[in-house]
């Protein structure tokens, strides 16, 4: 029986032109630089202008990818978005990006997960090509996080900056891609990273506005320890089922929601800091985009190249995370 394997053929980013800094922040808010890169590693976010929305900064990271992959919208099968902050609740954004891309044949779908969005997204379009069902497809990770935060709230929009990042995965015939992976949630907890309002549940109301409710809240303490209890454990699973141990793994990139959780995550597993990837410095939790924007730099700046061996950990809201081990 033919056997079909996902390569990560392409891989492009984009971000809004306005870089906001914690020194900016502290003029507006109750902060200081030093207290939000003490308790945070953020120096700076970007965010969005009234020109930039989700849907375009999709659609040019998907060009930069497809571009990579030496391939246009036309080829593609799929189309998979991790997003969290579409432009709108209906239609989905992965309508809007595959008719800007003219990827007329294929079909298109939104991943709701949070920070954990693109990887889910990713395993699932290995799954696609695995089956042999499609031969060419695009998962996109993007967040608009910052119109979705209270600016006057220094405990929430110090975190969060706005981004995307797309992958093209190919189907071959040689072994390569996902080689395992993990999925998890704990309902629990849904209550730590909530956007109380929009939702069927909790529709906009003058009330719902005066109060607030359209901001995004979260239980930062319990998301941390949630955190750093789940990634090493994650990591471990997945290197396990992969028949690899910690040392085989070249690069490994955890979502950027803090870089102290992924210090002390790595700490706990005994990861060297030179494999580790952490760029939240510069770009603040960009939620679904985070993982691919830290993959587009690391092939960028030559600390992951083809053949190597790359191991992906994210957790969000719901509160969900997954992993994979995959051959770049």
């Amino acid at each position: 029986m033919q056997k079909f394997y996902g390569k990560l053929a392409g891989y492009g980013k984009a971000l809004p032109r306005k870089v906001v800094t914690n020194e900016e922040l502290a003029q507006r808010i109750d902060t200081s630089d030093e207290w939000i890169t003490e308790r945070t590693g953020i120096k700076q976010r970007h965010v969005v202008s009234e020109d930039e929305q989700c849907s375009t900064l999709a659609t040019q990271a998907a060009r930069e990818a497809l571009a990579k992959a030496g391939i246009d919208g036309a080829d593609l099968d799929l189309i998979i978005v991790a997003t969290s902050s579409p432009d709108y609740l209906t239609p989905p954004v992965s309508s809007q990006v595959q008719h800007e891309l003219g990827a007329t044949k294929a079909g298109a779908f939104v991943m709701v997960v949070g920070c954990t969005g693109f990887v889910s997204a990713l395993i699932t379009a290995d799954q696609f090509i695995k089956t042999g069902a499609y031969k060419n497809i695009l998962v996109v990770g993007v967040e608009v996080i910052t119109r979705m935060v209270n600016w006057e709230d220094r405990n929430t929009c110090v975190l969060f900056g706005d981004g995307a990042a797309a992958v093209v995965l190919k189907a071959v015939e040689f072994e390569t891609g996902i080689k395992s992976h993990l999925m998890g949630s704990d309902g629990s907890g849904w209550e730590h990273i909530l956007h109380p309002s929009g939702g069927t549940k909790n529709p906009p109301t003058h009330e719902t506005l005066s109060a607030g409710e359209q901001y995004l809240t979260m239980n930062g303490r319990e998301v941390f320890k949630f955190a750093t209890g789940t990634i090493g454990k994650a990591l471990h699973q997945v290197t396990t089922d992969a028949g690899i141990g910690l040392d085989d793994i070249d690069l490994f990139i955890p979502h950027q929601a803090n870089a102290r959780i992924i210090e002390y995550a790595a700490k706990s597993v005994n990861m060297p800091e030179h494999k580790v990837f952490i760029n939240v410095n510069r770009y603040g939790n960009t939620s679904a985009a985070s993982v691919p924007i830290a993959i587009t730099e690391a092939f960028d700046q030559g600390r992951l190249k083809e053949g190597d061996t790359l191991a992906l950990v994210a957790f969000g809201s719901g509160l969900t995370w997954a992993a994979c081990v995959l051959t770049v």
